[in-house]
């Protein structure tokens, strides 16, 4: 039986402009990927975007939106003992955070639950961790005419809806080859994604998880960014580590962040042995375009240094050099 041909010409299509949940890294109405190796923060990035969604706050460089509603559904935590206290402790709108019930079951990517759901909540955020937990039994993930008929359907569904579906990935074992083939199963996975985040933990500050804008199809690349996570500051957001690139970051963080290099200039600057006014750390500084702040946390890191107030100036020196303070 043939299929009848029905054609269209371009120029009947009207131009749509695309919107977003989070410009450039989340578009609505696409798939975006988040991924990365066990352990490295991905989860806690989907639970803090889906907090921040759902109570208005919003991620840095978000545009201002009022509370949304977000759909998270995992495969490996619990939702009583995990999901729900870290959102509690995200301060989420936990009335506005829903999730399929897979009590007698199992959601799949196919599963026409997941538009229904969609509409029924008007979701703009839906979120799958892993994205492995949800491929089904009868799907082969490293099949790639498999995969692609999965993508395509839950590419129309999110194109339908105007929802940003978000999966969150792990990496496959494969080190040192580039970043585009570390994804688990077919590259059609990443293919089918506008929008593809990698999320790993800095090699110099292990406590620091980089997240860097490895894919983008509708937007320039934005740039890397920095979360703290599991010490006694709980998580906030740093400045610093703009320059990483995908490949950098998942060899270890090997490049240069903004916070070594303010580190090295403070270090230079401080080499005569003489204190140094702190302003004029800070103006050299921007002209390399490191913020101050990002020159605060550098003299932070080094505990060699030492200051002192004069007048309404700070001033900074190497102690082993330097007039010692009081």
């Amino acid at each position: 039986m043939s299929t009848e041909l029905k054609l269209k010409r371009i120029a009947e299509i009207e131009l749509q402009e695309v919107e977003w949940l989070w410009y450039p890294y989340i578009p609505l109405g696409k798939i975006t990927i988040i991924q990365g190796d066990p352990g490295e923060g991905k989860t806690t990035l989907g639970l803090r975007l889906a907090a921040a969604c759902s109570n208005g706050s919003g991620f840095p460089g978000m545009e201002e939106r009022a509370p949304i509603s977000v759909i998270y559904q995992t495969a490996e935590d619990g939702l009583g003992d995990t999901v729900k206290p870290r959102l509690m402790e995200a301060e989420a709108n936990e009335n506005l955070i829903f999730n399929i019930s897979e009590d007698t079951d199992v959601l799949t990517l196919k599963d026409e639950r997941i538009a229904e759901a969609i509409k029924a909540t008007n979701a703009k955020l839906m979120i799958f961790d892993p994205i492995q937990g949800y491929v089904g039994e009868d799907t082969d993930i490293n099949r790639a005419n498999e995969i692609r008929s999965v993508m395509r359907g839950l590419t129309k569904v999110a194109e339908e809806t105007g929802c940003a579906i978000v999966f969150i990935g792990h990496l496959n074992k494969m080190k040192g080859t580039n970043s585009a083939y570390r994804g688990l199963g077919t590259i059609d996975f990443r293919a089918s994604a506008r929008s593809v985040l990698l999320v790993g933990r800095h090699r110099k500050t292990p406590n620091v998880r980089v997240i860097v804008h490895d894919k983008s199809s509708l937007a320039p690349e934005g740039k890397s960014m920095a979360f703290n996570l599991g010490n006694e500051e709980g998580f906030h957001w740093i400045d610093g580590y703009d320059n990483i690139t995908a490949d950098e970051l998942l060899g270890g963080g090997e490049a240069e962040t903004k916070t070594d290099q303010a580190e090295d200039l403070i270090l230079d600057m401080l080499s005569s042995g003489e204190f140094v006014p702190a302003e004029k750390i800070f103006e050299k500084a921007k002209e390399r375009n490191i913020s101050q702040r990002t020159v605060n946390e550098a003299k932070l890191k080094n505990k060699s240094i030492v200051t002192k107030k004069i007048g309404k100036r700070w001033f900074w020196a190497i102690p082993d050099s330097a007039e010692e303070t009081a």
